[in-house]
C-alpha cells in the first residue's frame, strides 16, 4: 500500500477518533478530512467535492423542504390532534404515539418529524398527566423505526443509495426497495417497545405548572370562520391546558368570568388566558384561534403565516409608555400585535387592552420577520428576542398532504426518480404557499448536509487508494468466506460505528469497504447495502448515534444511562431481526 493509502487510512481513523472523543461538530471534522485529502492530492478537486452534487444529498435537501411544508401548513398538527386523544396509561399513550409517528417517518425525514412532534408531545404529556420521560425516547425510537420503511424515510438510506450508485454505476434503489426488511423489523421493534419500554424508562415529572416561571396574560380571539365556532370550551380543547388557563371571555356586550366548560364559543370572542411563553406558542397553533386585534382590520391582519412570536423589553424612551395597549395603537406604530404582557417576572391580571405600558415590561408580540431586524436599532426596546414561532397555515394542511401523496406515488411507481419527485414536491410546497421561501431556507439543515457531502470524500479515498480492497480481503479471510458471517460482521461494524459517530458518516465510510467485500467474495451486494442502511439507522443505545436521540435528550430529562438501559436491548432485537430477514429472504451468493 502506497503513502496515499496510509494517509487515507490515517485520516479516516483520525476522523472517527475525533468524532468519538471530542465535541467537535461532525461537519467540521469531515470538512477537515476532505481538505487534507484534496490538498495532498489523494483526491482531485472533482473527486473531493463530488458529494456536494450527489443525487442522494440533493434528495435529502428537497425532503427537508417537503417536511417543512407539512409542518408550516399545520398538516402534522392535523394528524397528531386527531390521533393522540386522551389515553389512560403509558402503554395506551405509546400506541397512540406510534400510530402517526411510524408511518409519517416512513415518508418524511425523521429529523424534522421529531422536531415538529417534540412540543406537541410535551404539551400532550402534561394534558394526560404522563411524564415526558415516558414518551420522548419512544418518539425517537418510533421515528427511527419508521425511517426504515422506505428509502426516503431517513437521509441515511438516500445517502447509501446515492453512494452505491456512484461507486458501482448501477441504478439506485427504488423508494420501497427496503420496505420488505423495514416493515417486519419495525413491527417487531414496536411490539418490543410496547412490552418493555414502559418499565425501562424513568418517570421524571416536570415541576408544577407556573413554578418559578414568568407568566403572561394572553389575549386571543375565535376566528369567525374557524372550526371552533359553536363548540363548547371543553370540546374545543381549551379547558385542560395545564400551563395556560382560560381566565375570561370578552364579548362585545358582556364578559364571561369563571368560564364554565359548557360555554359555547362565538366568532369574534376574545379569550383571555394566563400562561407561559412556550404554552402560548402551542395555543396559537390551534386551528380556529387567531391573535386578538382590538381595532378594525389593519394591514397586519393579512398574511398571518409570515409572522412569528417576538419577545421585547420596553425601554425608558419607548413612546408608548403611559398608554394602554389599546390606546397606543401598537400595531400601527410598530407593525406588531401585543399578545401578552409580564411585569417584574409575573403576569398582569385583567383585560390585555387596558394594561398600561411601563418601562421594563416584557411584551410578547406577533410581528413580521423584518420587525426583529428593524427594532434592534430602535431605542424603544432594550431586548428583542425572536422566538421563531410561526402560526401554521391551516388552510393549506390538506394540500400539503396531497403534495406528499403525489410525490410518494410518482416515486413509488417509478414514474419519475426520487430526486425529481422530491424536487417537484419541494417546489410545489413553495408555489402553493404551504411555506414561505424563508421557512424553506431555514428547513435546510446545513450541518447535516455538509456532513453528508464531505463524508463522501473519505469513502472515495478509501476506494481509490485500495484501502477498502485491502480491508475487505482481510475481513473475508477472517470470516473464512462464509457469507452469513460476513453479513453479521457488516451489520455489527456499522452498528458500533453509528453509536459513536454520526450515522451518515458511519454509512459512507463503510459502503466502499462493504462493496469491496462483496466483490472479493463474489457475493450479492444488495442485501449488504440493506444491512448498512438498517444498522446505520437503528441506533438506540446512546444519544450521540442518531440525531433524533439527541433531540429528545433534553426535553425528556434523560441521563446517558437511560438510553443504555432502553437502547441496548433494542439494538439486539433490531439487529437479530434484520440479519435473520436478510438471510431468509435474499440470496447472498451471486
Amino acid at each position: 500500500m502506497e503513502w496515499q493509502g496510509w494517509l487515507s487510512l490515517s485520516v479516516t481513523f483520525g476522523s472517527v477518533l475525533l468524532l468519538m472523543l471530542t465535541r467537535l461538530s461532525p461537519h467540521l471534522v469531515l470538512v477537515g478530512a476532505l481538505t487534507i485529502l484534496s490538498v495532498t492530492g489523494v483526491l482531485s478537486a472533482t473527486e473531493a467535492l463530488a458529494g456536494f452534487s450527489n443525487s442522494g444529498l440533493i434528495t435529502v435537501a428537497a425532503m427537508f423542504v417537503v417536511a417543512a411544508g407539512l409542518h408550516s401548513s399545520g398538516g402534522i398538527d392535523l394528524l397528531v390532534n386527531r390521533l393522540l386523544g386522551r389515553p389512560r396509561n403509558v402503554l395506551g399513550a405509546m400506541v397512540r404515539l406510534f400510530i402517526p409517528v411510524v408511518p409519517l417517518s416512513g415518508f418524511l425525514n425523521n429529523t424534522p418529524v421529531v422536531a415538529t412532534m417534540i412540543p406537541a408531545i410535551n404539551a400532550w404529556s402534561r394534558r394526560i398527566n404522563i411524564a415526558p420521560s415516558k414518551l420522548m425516547i419512544p418518539l425517537s425510537y418510533g421515528a427511527i423505526m419508521g425511517g426504515c420503511l422506505t428509502m426516503i424515510g431517513t437521509s441515511t438510506n438516500l445517502v447509501v443509495s446515492g453512494q452505491y450508485q456512484a461507486l458501482t454505476g448501477e441504478e439506485g434503489f427504488s423508494i420501497f426497495a427496503i420496505t420488505p426488511i423495514g416493515l417486519p423489523v419495525a413491527a417487531i421493534g414496536v411490539v418490543f417497545m410496547l412490552l418493555f419500554l414502559p418499565r425501562l424508562l424513568p418517570d421524571r415529572r416536570e415541576r408544577k405548572p407556573f413554578e418559578n416561571m414568568r407568566e403572561f396574560t394572553l389575549e386571543v380571539a375565535i376566528d369567525p370562520h374557524g372550526p371552533l365556532v359553536g363548540l363548547s370550551v371543553e370540546k374545543a380543547g381549551l379547558r385542560n391546558l395545564e400551563r395556560v388557563y382560560l381566565v375570561e371571555i370578552d364579548r362585545r356586550d358582556s364578559i364571561v368570568t369563571a368560564v364554565p366548560s359548557e360555554e359555547i364559543l362565538r366568532g369574534g370572542d376574545r379569550l383571555v388566558f394566563a400562561g407561559e411563553t412556550e404554552a402560548i406558542s402551542d395555543l396559537l397553533r390551534i386551528n380556529g384561534i387567531v391573535a386578538s386585534i382590538n381595532t378594525d382590520k389593519t394591514p397586519l391582519s393579512e398574511d398571518r403565516a409570515e409572522r412569528r412570536l417576538v419577545e421585547v423589553v420596553v425601554s425608558q424612551s419607548c413612546s408608548s409608555i403611559g398608554m394602554t395597549v389599546r390606546s397606543s395603537r401598537f400595531h400601527d406604530r410598530y407593525g406588531a400585535i401585543v399578545l401578552a404582557v409580564a411585569r417584574n417576572g409575573e403576569r398582569i391580571a385583567g383585560n390585555l387592552g387596558n394594561i398600561i405600558i411601563k418601562p421594563g415590561d416584557t411584551l410578547l408580540l406577533e410581528a413580521r420577520p423584518v420587525f426583529v431586524t428593524r427594532q434592534k436599532y430602535n431605542k424603544d426596546f432594550l431586548v428583542v428576542n425572536d422566538l421563531d414561532t410561526v402560526q401554521p397555515r391551516h388552510k393549506k394542511a390538506l394540500l400539503s398532504w396531497l403534495i406528499l401523496l403525489v410525490l410518494v406515488t410518482c416515486a413509488g411507481l417509478d414514474i419519475i426518480s426520487m430526486l425529481n419527485a422530491s424536487l417537484l414536491g419541494a417546489g410545489a410546497m413553495l408555489m402553493t404557499g404551504c411555506l414561505s421561501v424563508s421557512q424553506a431556507e431555514k428547513s435546510l439543515d446545513l450541518p447535516v448536509l455538509i456532513t453528508i457531502a464531505a463524508s463522501f470524500a473519505l469513502g472515495a479515498a478509501l476506494q481509490k487508494t485500495g484501502v477498502a480492497q485491502l480491508l475487505a480481503q482481510n475481513i473475508v479471510s477472517l470470516s473464512g468466506g462464509r457469507p452469513w458471517l460476513l453479513l453479521v460482521l457488516t451489520y455489527a461494524a456499522v452498528s458500533l460505528m453509528t453509536e459513536t459517530i454520526t450515522n451518515n458518516a458511519a454509512a459512507v465510510i463503510m459502503v466502499p469497504i462493504v462493496l469491496a467485500i462483496t466483490a472479493s467474495a463474489g457475493l450479492n451486494p444488495e442485501p449488504f447495502m440493506f444491512a448498512v442502511m438498517m444498522a446505520a439507522s437503528a441506533s438506540f443505545a446512546t444519544p450521540l448515534g442518531y440525531q433524533t436521540n439527541l433531540m429528545v435528550y433534553g426535553p425528556g430529562g434523560y441521563r446517558f444511562s437511560d438510553f443504555m438501559r432502553a437502547g441496548l436491548p433494542m439494538n439486539i432485537v433490531v439487529g437479530v431481526s434484520t440479519v435473520s430477514i436478510l438471510l431468509l429472504g435474499w440470496q447472498l451468493e451471486l
